[in-house]
């Protein structure tokens, strides 16, 4: 039995054929292979696109879908061991898991950091313990990475370029500035997957804090030497554009403030500037955008940039379907 928890647990021949399968569907949506089979959608947090690709991937492939959410239309749940359960949680995750895997052919978990304290979030808690229980697949839709965003981004690059080989185009993770600090799990990813495939990569953020977990730059170490592309960091908004062929903008807290967030604030406030707008996107080898979404215009990148040509968002956000599609054929087979 395969999770699908992170796309570095897969090989790249895995990932490649999953890309594949999902560009068959975008050509085809319509198919057989979840006839009779199921799938349950366990959501920790509020999602738009995740449900709705997830619910009708499902039932575009003759499926069913289940939407739970532990805490409003289901119990609220526990995760760890030995803890006296006279609080608010009803239900223990041993026998959560193994109870809707009796029912269901799949799970799908959702569940972002409490943001207290990062050394127990990165533990990726609530996933992991579904997997550890559960006897059928269980997909990341999205803790600590965002995986099933990975795979639309990169279905989204490769049509754009019309190649299946990237390796040799520049590509900029930047952060942007956000009224409030967020989840670092699309930056991880979105690291993992283009030096993953073999990408220049550059991340660029405001200040060292803003550099991500140890863990993920090493995956993106990893990823370059196996590769064969580049990685650095730079702080500087205009060198790091400068002959970029794709830009991926996300926000994301400095995991030093973890917590800690009104003394991140300062540094936060003073980086309004990191703003995707069209002076940054001219300084681009005629270079694309992209986002996860949602977007805040004008805060994260500029309506001009939104509305532009060069804005592969809204085909990254309907790749969704095709590679969620993908992931749950595959993962049936």
């Amino acid at each position: 039995m395969s999770h699908f928890l992170n796309t570095q647990d897969w090989s790249r021949e895995g990932l490649d054929a999953l890309l594949q399968q999902a560009a068959a569907f975008k050509r085809s949506k319509l198919g057989e292979q979840m006839r009779g089979r199921s799938i349950a959608l366990v959501f920790f947090n509020p999602s738009m696109r995740t449900r709705t690709s997830f619910e009708l991937g499902a039932f575009q492939m003759g499926g069913h879908a289940i939407v739970l959410q532990p805490g409003k239309d289901a119990w609220p749940i526990e995760f760890d061991l030995g803890t006296v359960m006279d609080g608010d949680t009803e239900e223990h995750i041993a026998e959560v898991a193994r109870v809707l895997a009796r029912y269901v052919d799949l799970i799908g978990v959702r569940a972002f950091p409490k943001f207290q304290d990062w050394s127990v979030d990165r533990e990726d808690k609530v996933l992991r313990a579904f997997a550890k229980y559960s006897t059928v697949p269980v997909i990341n839709m999205e803790t600590i990475t965002h995986p099933c965003q990975e795979l639309a981004h990169a279905l989204a690059l490769r049509e754009h370029f019309g190649t299946d080989d990237l390796r040799g185009k520049k590509y900029v993770l930047t952060w942007t500035y956000h009224p409030k600090p967020l989840n670092t799990a699309v930056a991880n990813s979105a690291l993992t997957i283009a030096t993953r495939l073999g990408m220049d990569v550059t991340l660029l953020c405001p200040t060292p804090e803003y550099v991500l977990d140890e863990r993920y730059m090493r995956w993106a170490a990893d990823n370059v030497e196996e590769a064969k592309g580049s990685f650095r960091v730079s702080h500087d908004p205009d060198e790091a554009y400068a002959g970029a062929h794709v830009v991926y903008a996300k926000s994301w807290g400095a995991i030093p403030y973890f917590g800690r967030w009104d003394e991140e604030k300062p540094i936060r406030d003073a980086h309004k500037h990191f703003i995707v707008d069209e002076r940054k996107m001219a300084l681009t080898d005629n270079g694309v955008f992209s986002h996860c979404l949602p977007l805040r215009r004008n805060v994260k990148a500029t309506d001009a940039v939104m509305d532009s040509p060069a804005c592969i968002a809204i085909n990254e956000a309907e790749n969704r379907l095709h590679v969620q599609k993908a992931i749950m054929a595959t993962l049936l087979r």
